[in-house]
């Protein structure tokens, strides 16, 4: 059972609809109880890095997540993905969930048009167990402003947009694609595939 965490910040129905769709079983919520029993945990988001902390706090899963996610399975994606770092400086500087080391911050993009938005290739660094079905200039469909800044060992996948940036980060049970899997074709599927078989 894959829980989808549901904290008001997700595009949490092109998720659902794509995991249904490779028969994964899935369940929305905002139960920590729920969220404890489940096999893996997905933590979507789109919008702002403060916003979204603010309605994580106020859902009272902080502590659940940092918990489950050194224990089980446990993917960001887009903004989630942001929030697995140390901080973000959206509009302010916020906390984040300190998952991984580092922080979230403006795309440099020299000169290129922010966001970031449309389909673009990416290139595997250090391979892991969602990059298995991958290979070099496999396309992925991106949405974002920011980026995480983090150690070239945590970099699964980096992409180039006027700047290199990471698209997929992983460290120990917790993997993070600034990419959205869920819109990128079977590319994406393939990496949700992966993430429900680990």
């Amino acid at each position: 059972m894959i829980a989808v965490i549901d904290y008001g910040a997700g595009n949490i129905f092109s998720i659902e609809n794509a995991l249904e769709y490779l028969g994964c079983e899935s369940v929305l919520t905002s139960d920590k109880a729920v969220i404890e029993s489940a096999d893996k945990i997905i933590l979507p988001g789109v919008g702002a890095f403060p916003d979204a902390m603010k309605k994580l706090e106020k859902s009272g899963l902080i502590e659940t997540i940092k918990t489950q996610a050194k224990q089980k399975p446990f993917l960001g994606i887009c903004l989630g993905m942001q929030l697995l770092f140390e901080k973000g400086y959206e509009f302010e500087e916020t906390n984040g969930l300190g998952l991984i080391p580092g922080e979230v911050r403006k795309l440099e993009t020299n000169g290129l048009k922010v966001p970031h938005m449309g389909w673009n290739s990416v290139k595997i660094e250090n391979p892991c167990a969602l990059t298995n079905s991958m290979k070099d200039g496999d396309m992925v469909y991106f949405v974002h402003s920011y980026a995480a800044v983090t150690e070239d060992k945590y970099i699964a996948l980096s992409s180039d947009y006027g700047g290199r940036f990471p698209a997929l980060v992983h460290e120990g049970t917790v993997y993070g694609a600034q990419f959205h899997p869920e819109k990128s074709g079977q590319v994406g599927l393939g990496i949700l595939k992966s993430f429900a078989a680990l």
